[in-house]
């Protein structure tokens, strides 16, 4: 018998890109990266069932607006999320490689901006 889990079910990823899209500067860039470390390490081959399963559970929760702390709540909304993100980015954190490291700095960049520009943009420091 199957364990019925409402947040992995709720996973899908056109909400995930719906959620994250609308309330990335809400949530907060570490709320952000870390969904994006997770959704990024589900795309993974290697990863297996169970990592994909915590995964799709953790942005499930992500994903689902009425959740311990309501997510519209001012300064604390997603603390209950970062806090669930968080445990399964440890849970997980062997899938979590240089590509889906790469390309989580990728879009966050594009989000949020900053100093550091996307990696193929970063001069080639191994073969000169």
């Amino acid at each position: 018998m199957t364990e019925h889990n409402e947040y992995e079910e709720a996973f899908s990823e056109n909400r995930f890109w719906d959620k994250l899209k609308k309330y990335a500067l809400l949530a907060g860039k570490e709320v952000v990266e870390k969904a994006l470390l997770l959704y990024y390490a589900m795309q993974e081959e290697k990863a297996p069932a169970w990592a994909k399963a915590t995964i799709a559970a953790a942005l499930g929760y992500f994903i689902v607006p009425l959740d311990a702390i309501a997510d519209l709540t001012p300064a604390v909304g997603y603390a209950d999320d970062l806090g669930v993100l968080a445990l399964a980015v440890a849970a997980v954190a062997t899938y979590i490689n240089e590509d889906v490291r790469k390309k989580t700095a990728e879009k966050m960049h594009d989000w949020f901006g900053g100093s550091q520009p996307p990696a193929e943009q970063l001069p080639d420091q191994g073969n000169e």
